[in-house]
């Protein structure tokens, strides 16, 4: 199969359009949610194949839009390399973030306290949900799953706590371990209701 020089001409300008939209751009101001994710993925580097964390960061503005701020590469998830990124979004213009939503990483939360003075943190809820059902059983997994999601739909702070400690209260003789980590991480995981109307 051969291309003629219009048809190579076509996919470089439609490679060239999509190269545009990825390089950083400026941002919103302010953004109400941002919520990072992290995948991890095999790539080669100096003629090895190393892990690496791609992490992904998404924002909400004022309006309720969702867009991707950064898709960038983390050799490690420390304290600095977040705050490095951190730094990157206020280059690009943002100044202000209502709530960082992430998992419990110790470093990511260091981070905000230090470049986001007034942010507050969530920790996030599917995370979360993980950490507590990798200590359940196979065969109770989807049932504690779905009294857990519950948690989260409640309309207030109050009630939320209430059906967790009901959940503890039912669980915790055959899965102590799993409903430690629920009480524990229980507060951090509903910072979120505040910003309901």
């Amino acid at each position: 199969m051969s291309l003629s020089a219009s048809q190579v001409s076509e996919i470089t300008r439609e490679q060239d359009e999509r190269m545009k939209e990825s390089r950083p751009r400026p941002l919103k101001a302010e953004y109400v949610f941002v919520w990072r994710d992290a995948l991890y993925e095999k790539v080669r580097f100096e003629g090895k194949v190393v892990s690496v964390a791609i992490m992904i960061a998404y924002g909400v503005d004022e309006e309720g839009r969702r867009e991707i701020l950064a898709v960038e590469p983390m050799w490690e998830e420390t304290e600095e390399s977040w705050r490095e990124f951190m730094r990157k979004l206020k280059e690009r213009r943002v100044r202000r973030v209502r709530m960082f939503i992430s998992d419990a990483h110790r470093g990511i939360q260091a981070a905000i306290k230090k470049e986001w003075l007034g942010s507050c943190w969530q920790r996030c809820k599917v995370h979360f949900m993980r950490n507590i059902l990798v200590k359940v059983s196979h065969r109770d997994k989807a049932r504690l799953a779905e009294k857990l999601k519950q948690i989260w739909l409640q309309p207030d702070r109050r009630s939320a706590e209430r059906l967790a400690k009901l959940i503890i209260e039912e669980y915790e003789a055959k899965y102590p371990e799993a409903m430690r980590c629920l009480e524990e991480g229980l507060e951090d995981s509903l910072e979120f209701i505040i910003f309901r109307r």
